[in-house]
C-alpha cells in the first residue's frame, strides 16, 4: 500500500499543485516510486495518454516532475467548464456528456467506485501525493465531498493545508478554514503551509507562533513566492497579465474567454529573441510580427466574441499586411471559412469564419484523442522555414476540418496508437492552422518559426540562450524542489508520511 499525503489549500490558486508538483520531485529525487493523484480536476487545459484518453494537465505535469508517465487513475473525474453554470464531464479519461452544475452536483456520487478504482491502480507506488481542489471548507459543497476531505478519508491520507499570503489575512483564511471543519477532518490536518511569502521571515514569527497555538497544528513550512515557471492549468494564471520586455520580435497571443491548452505557447515564453504576451482587446493588439489564436472550449462562443470586440478585423488586416496568423485547434476552426454544428455540441447552427483559411469545420459528437508524430511538409510564405522539422504532441477536438481546396495541407502526422498516417492542418500564405497540441515543443521548430520571422523582418537574431522546452522543464523542476527543500519541514512532512492519520 502506498503511503499517502494530501495537499488541500484555503482556495483556489493557494498553490496547491505547485507544492504537490515540488513534492513529487523531491520524492523522486529520494528515490522514491512517487505518483500523484487528484480525483476530480476543473480545468480547459487537458491532455492526451498514449491510450489515446483525456485528463488534466496538472497531474501530467505532476507525473513529470516524478519521473513517470501520466494516466488517467491520476485524475479519474475532468469538468471542463462550457458555460457559467456547466461542464464537460470526462471519467477515466473519456466524455460521458455535458451536465449542469446541479445536475453534476447530485450525479457525482456515483463516481466513487471510478475513483477508488482509479486509487488502487496506483497503490503499487511507494509515495501518492494528493491534491484538492477549491477549499475544502465550502458549505455548499461539502455533502457527498470526492476531493478534499471526503477523498482524504476514502483514501486515508493526512492533509496538508495551504494558505495564500500574497492575497492577504492568511491567518484568518487558515483558521476560518479549520474552524470550518467538522472535528474529525481537523484531527486529519496534520500540518500548515503558509504559501507566496515575500519578504523577511523573522517578522512573521509571532504570527506563526499564534497560529500554532490556537489550531494546534504545527507549521511546516513558510514558502516564497518562488521565481519558477511551471506549467499552469486553468484561467487564474498570471501570465496572462504578465508585463514583457521588449525583444526583437514580438509574438501575440489571442486570449479568448474560454482559452484552452495556453500551455501550447509556453516554449515561446521565454525566448532572448521573442517576446510573447496575452491580448484581449483591440487597442493591446498594436503591430506584432506573428499572431497566434488558441484552443478554446467554444470555438463558435470565441469567434462571436471576437468578432464583436473588434479583433476579429484586425486580425484579417494584419494577415493582408502579411503578418503570420497561426491557429491552433479552435483557433484553427475559426481561420476557415464555415463553422458547422448539426448535433449541437457547441450549441447548434452554424456560422461564418473568419476566412482566411479555405477549410469548412462540423463539429460532431465525437471527441478526437490522440497522440500523434510528424513531420512539417507543406508550410508557405514566411515561414516555409519550419518545413522538414519534426513535431510531436496530441489532438483533442470535437468534429473535423475538411479543405475546400486540397493542396495546402500543413503536415503529415501518424497516430502513435493505431500508426494512421494522415494530411493534417492547413497552410496558405501565411496563414497557418493545426490540431497538433505541443507543436513548438521541438527545438528545431522554434528556431525555423523565429528565424522565418527574423527574415521578413530583416534581422539577425543572436543564436545563444535557447535551451531544449523538455530540458527546461526538467531544470524547472529541480528549481521548484530545491527551493521547497530549503522552506519546508521535510523531516516533519515525511515523519507525517510515515504515520499516516
Amino acid at each position: 500500500m502506498a503511503k499517502k499525503i494530501m495537499i488541500q489549500g484555503t482556495m483556489s490558486n493557494a498553490g496547491k499543485s505547485l507544492i504537490c508538483t515540488g513534492l513529487a520531485r523531491i520524492f523522486h529525487q529520494d528515490g522514491y516510486q512517487t505518483a500523484p493523484f487528484k480525483s476530480q480536476n476543473m480545468a480547459l487545459n487537458s491532455y492526451i495518454t498514449d491510450e489515446g484518453l483525456e485528463m488534466g494537465r496538472a497531474q501530467v505535469v505532476q507525473a513529470e516532475a516524478a519521473g513517470i508517465a501520466p494516466s488517467v487513475d491520476m485524475n479519474p473525474i475532468l469538468l471542463k467548464p462550457s458555460s457559467d453554470v456547466g461542464s464537460q464531464v470526462i471519467v477515466r479519461g473519456k466524455a460521458i456528456g455535458n451536465l449542469s452544475a446541479k445536475d453534476y452536483f447530485a450525479y457525482k456520487k456515483q463516481l466513487i467506485p471510478q475513483i477508488l478504482s482509479s486509487l488502487a491502480n496506483l497503490e503499487a507506488y511507494d509515495i501518492l501525493v494528493m491534491e484538492g481542489a477549491g477549499s475544502p471548507a465550502e458549505i455548499n459543497l461539502k455533502q457527498e465531498d470526492i476531493v478534499n476531505m471526503g477523498m482524504a478519508k476514502m483514501a486515508k491520507a493526512p492533509v496538508l493545508l495551504v494558505g495564500d499570503i500574497d492575497r492577504g489575512g492568511v491567518f484568518a483564511q487558515i483558521l476560518g478554514t479549520l474552524m470550518l471543519l467538522e472535528e474529525e477532518e481537523r484531527r486529519m490536518v496534520k500540518g500548515l503551509i503558509i504559501n507566496k511569502f515575500r519578504g523577511d521571515k523573522g517578522i512573521l514569527e509571532p504570527g506563526i507562533r499564534f497560529l500554532e497555538k490556537k489550531s494546534k497544528i504545527p507549521v511546516v513550512g513558510v514558502t516564497p513566492y518562488l521565481q519558477v515557471d511551471i506549467e499552469e492549468e486553468d484561467s487564474l494564471t498570471e501570465r496572462f497579465f504578465t508585463e514583457t520586455k521588449k525583444k526583437p520580435l514580438d509574438i501575440a497571443v489571442i486570449r479568448v474567454p474560454r482559452i484552452s491548452n495556453f500551455t501550447d505557447f509556453m516554449p515561446l515564453e521565454n525566448l532572448p529573441q521573442a517576446s510573447l504576451r496575452y491580448v484581449s482587446r483591440c487597442r493591446e493588439l498594436k503591430d506584432p510580427d506573428l499572431i497566434l489564436l488558441p484552443g478554446t472550449k467554444s470555438t463558435m462562443a470565441d469567434l462571436r466574441w471576437l468578432r464583436e470586440s473588434g479583433l476579429e478585423v484586425l486580425i484579417q488586416k494584419a494577415a493582408q499586411r502579411e503578418v503570420p496568423v497561426w491557429g491552433i485547434c479552435g483557433g484553427y476552426q475559426m481561420l476557415g471559412e464555415t463553422l458547422e454544428d448539426p448535433f449541437g455540441a457547441e450549441g447548434g447552427g452554424s456560422m461564418k469564419g473568419m476566412g482566411l483559411l479555405p477549410i469548412r469545420t462540423v463539429f460532431s459528437t465525437e471527441k478526437t484523442r490522440t497522440q500523434v508524430t510528424g513531420i512539417l511538409k507543406g508550410a508557405t510564405g514566411i515561414l516555409e522555414q519550419i518545413n522538414h522539422t519534426e513535431i510531436e504532441g496530441y489532438e483533442i477536438h470535437m468534429g473535423e476540418s475538411v479543405p475546400i481546396e486540397d493542396n495546402g495541407f500543413l503536415s503529415l502526422i501518424e497516430n502513435r496508437i493505431t500508426g494512421e498516417k494522415k494530411k493534417e492542418g492547413y497552410s496558405k500564405g501565411n496563414v497557418y492552422g493545426t490540431y497538433v497540441h505541443g507543436i513548438f515543443d521541438r527545438e528545431e521548430v522554434v528556431r525555423a518559426l523565429l528565424n522565418g520571422l527574423a527574415e521578413k523582418k530583416g534581422i539577425r537574431l543572436e543564436e545563444e540562450g535557447y535551451k531544449d522546452y523538455k530540458t527546461y522543464k526538467e531544470e524547472q523542476y529541480d528549481l521548484l524542489a530545491a527551493g521547497l527543500r530549503e522552506h519546508l519541514d521535510m523531516k516533519e512532512i515525511y515523519r507525517i508520511l510515515e504515520k499516516g492519520i
